[in-house]
Formats: structure tokens, C-alpha cells, sequence
């Protein structure tokens, strides 16, 4: 295996079970590349109490700024029925052009092809005036509590500072260079409960249903819409994700019943104002009679979840044109500049330095048969060497 061959990397990196929250040998993988290019790699385990230790890795190079973070995972998702593979889920087999294995795209393949790309830096003797740092998560694919929060905490306390981050996840919709990502809608999560009587089907006047209230106010939170959109970020959408009552019986009107949801919010809000607006919905619809006839008002108790991720922009000129300077010096396509998808650990990154997004081409991301185009990773290789130097020029002037 050689540092600059991002195949080569990837194929070592793929056949790591690196499954949540297994580290599973892929950052022994990468502390073995990452030293003889001059980085100083630091291993720390996060712990929490109800959550799996997630071993992480930070690894440096240089002392002194301008400073550019590369940001990424190494853990995976579950692979499913192995069986339903066409080949091993971490046999990193190249067919027809394509590398195969669980993480391909998800994102070891990012991490593959920016070490690649230091590398050839370091091989050509081009290594940037500054510094270079690798933060590696164990724990994005899982509750995200001891991962990237953490491993930023830790570095930070240590006087780590940077000036700006790429994260390689997966942002290209159809073919490399499609999309940069600049910012991330928000999201909140909660769970509604609904309080019944529970009674005999026949008999509905001697019971309460509860259904009949969670449906009224789950209608409530998914119509009207929250907002038309912003000039950066799409409509914010909420979505009833379960709805569950536990009743195996068809001739009994259940107890309570219970719905969970997931509002995706752009830059009109805020967790708390968005928060506010739910509740304000639910306690309207709460009185709402049409479900209900001569019934009193709806009781409802609201959990929310714990972390709300926030909604964020980055508007550094330096960072954004550099990358896109890059992909379409590389392959001549103008990036389309995004908020869209879900999130990633850049709403973590945000708070501590401008942050984007540009990796491969996600379509076969989480499914089986994961992969990627070998001729994407050599592509995406330069697309990286290429922006660490336009981006240290541009940190220079």
C-alpha cells in the first residue's frame, strides 16, 4: 500500500469491519499512513454513561497557522444480509471499474483520497506553510456523543485552532463535482403523547380515543407549511415519522397513543423559535372539534430530544472559492453551492471554524453493493491536493 494511491488506501481502509462503534483496525490503517508523512497522531476515547467508548483519531502537521482541518468518519453503517452482497461487504473487490465494500462512498473514501492528496504534496516537496490536521470520528454513524463533539472538545483544550474545515462526506448527487455543501438546515425532534380512556369499540361514549387526538395533532404540525423557503435553504419540511398505539385488539379503544417526528428547519428559525411554533400548533389543534365532537380539549404531553442540531451558513469567500476553484480547474464543472440533505458533523465543526462539504458521489451510500468508481477516487485525489494549495495561497495574500 502506498500513501499516494488513494485505491490502495481505500481497499486497506474498506476491509476494516469498521462497523459503530467498532473501531475495527482502520484507524491503526490510517495512524500507519499518516506518521511518515510528518503527522503527529493522537488516539483518544470518548465515554459516556449509556453510550459505547468510541476510540477517535486527530493527527497534525506543522506547528504554526494558517491552519486547514479535513474532517470524517471512519466508522460505518450495518451491512444488512451479507448474503445479498454481490461479493464480501469489506472485500474492497474492484470490478468492471468499480471498488466495492461498506464505507466506499460513507466515507472512507473521502479520508482515502485526501491523505492521497497530502501525500503527493509531501512526495512532490510542496507540503503547504502551515498546518494540516485530520480529525476522524468513530461515532457518526451512531448517537454522534462521543465522536466529533468530543474529539473537537479535547482538541481544543489543548489550543488547537483552525482556520477553516472540509468535510469529506458524500455531496455529489450524480457525478463528481456536482455539489458543495455550505451550510445545513436544522433539525428537531420529538415525541407526542395522547392520554385516552380506554373502552369498548361499541361503546364510545364511555371512553376517550386517543387516536382521534394524535391524529388531529399530528395533521396540525404537517399542514400549513412552516415557510416557502430562503434564498439559501428549502422549504423547512416536518415529517410524522411513527405513530404507535400498541393495541392488538380491533374491538378496544386504546389507552394512549403516541407519535414521533422530525422537523428539518432552515434559516427563518431557530431550535427554540421552531420549537415554539409546535407547541403553539399543538395547543391550537388541541381545541380543534373535528375529530372530536363535544369532547374537551385534547391532552398532550411533548418530549423533545435532547440534541437539536442547528441551522448554519458559511459565507468565507476564501474557503468556499478555493474548493470550487479546485473542482473546476480539475473537471471543468461549476459546483452547485447547497444546504440540501441531511446532517452531518459540520453542524459540531461550525462552532469552531467556516466548514464545508465536498466528497464523492453519494447514490450507493448505506446500501448494499456500496461503491465508487475507481477513476472518481484518482479525480477526487486531485481535487484535494489541488484546493490545499489554492486554499494556503489564498490563506497567504
Amino acid at each position: 500500500m502506498t500513501a499516494t494511491n488513494p485505491v490502495d488506501i481505500l481497499q486497506a481502509l474498506i476491509r476494516c469491519p469498521s462497523v459503530t462503534p467498532a473501531e475495527g483496525g482502520a484507524l491503526d490503517v490510517l495512524e500507519g499512513l499518516l506518521s511518515p508523512l510528518g503527522f503527529k497522531v493522537d488516539r483518544m476515547v470518548a465515554k459516556d454513561e449509556g453510550t459505547p467508548d468510541i476510540e477517535n483519531l486527530y493527527a497534525r502537521a506543522g506547528s504554526d497557522g494558517p491552519h486547514l482541518m479535513f474532517a470524517g468518519h471512519s466508522d460505518v453503517v450495518p451491512v444488512g444480509a451479507e448474503t445479498d452482497w454481490s461479493a464480501g461487504p469489506f472485500s474492497g473487490d474492484i470490478r468492471d471499474g468499480m471498488l466495492y465494500g461498506r464505507g466506499a462512498v460513507d466515507m472512507k473514501g473521502g479520508i482515502a483520497c485526501f491523505i492521497a492528496a497530502y501525500a503527493r504534496l509531501v512526495e512532490a516537496g510542496k507540503v503547504p506553510k502551515g498546518s494540516v490536521s485530520l480529525l476522524i470520528t468513530g461515532d457518526e454513524e451512531g448517537p454522534a456523543v462521543n465522536g466529533t463533539v468530543k474529539l473537537l472538545e479535547w482538541a481544543a483544550e489543548r489550543g488547537e485552532r483552525w482556520d477553516a474545515c472540509l468535510v469529506g462526506e458524500p455531496t455529489n448527487p450524480d457525478t463528481l463535482g456536482d455539489m458543495i455543501k455550505i451550510g445545513r438546515r436544522g433539525s428537531v425532534s420529538g415525541t407526542v403523547t395522547v392520554k385516552g380512556v380506554q373502552g369498548h369499540a361499541a361503546y364510545p361514549h364511555l371512553a376517550d380515543n386517543p387516536v382521534r387526538g394524535a391524529l388531529s395533532l399530528a395533521k396540525s404540525l404537517m399542514f400549513p407549511a412552516f415557510d416557502q423557503g430562503t434564498e439559501n435553504f428549502q422549504p423547512s419540511n416536518l415529517e410524522v415519522t411513527t405513530v404507535d398505539v400498541g393495541n392488538a385488539a380491533t374491538n378496544v379503544i386504546p389507552a394512549s397513543a403516541r407519535f414521533k417526528f422530525n422537523i428539518r428547519f432552515n434559516d427563518v428559525w431557530t431550535a427554540d423559535s421552531v420549537k415554539a411554533e409546535i407547541i403553539r400548533r399543538l395547543d391550537a389543534a388541541a381545541v380543534d372539534p373535528e375529530l372530536r365532537p363535544d369532547r374537551a380539549a385534547i391532552g398532550y404531553d411533548i418530549t423533545w430530544s435532547e440534541r437539536p442540531s442547528h441551522v448554519f451558513l458559511t459565507r468565507n469567500n476564501a474557503l468556499i472559492a478555493s474548493l470550487s476553484g479546485a473542482i473546476e480547474t480539475v473537471t471543468g464543472k461549476t459546483p452547485k453551492l447547497s444546504t440540501t440533505g441531511g446532517t452531518s458533523d459540520a453542524r459540531f465543526i461550525k462552532d469552531y471554524c467556516p466548514v464545508v462539504e465536498f466528497g464523492l458521489v453519494g447514490q450507493t451510500m448505506h446500501m448494499v453493493d456500496e461503491r465508487v468508481a475507481v477513476s472518481d477516487l484518482e479525480t477526487l485525489a486531485v481535487i484535494y491536493q489541488t484546493f490545499i494549495e489554492q486554499w494556503f495561497a489564498h490563506a497567504d495574500a
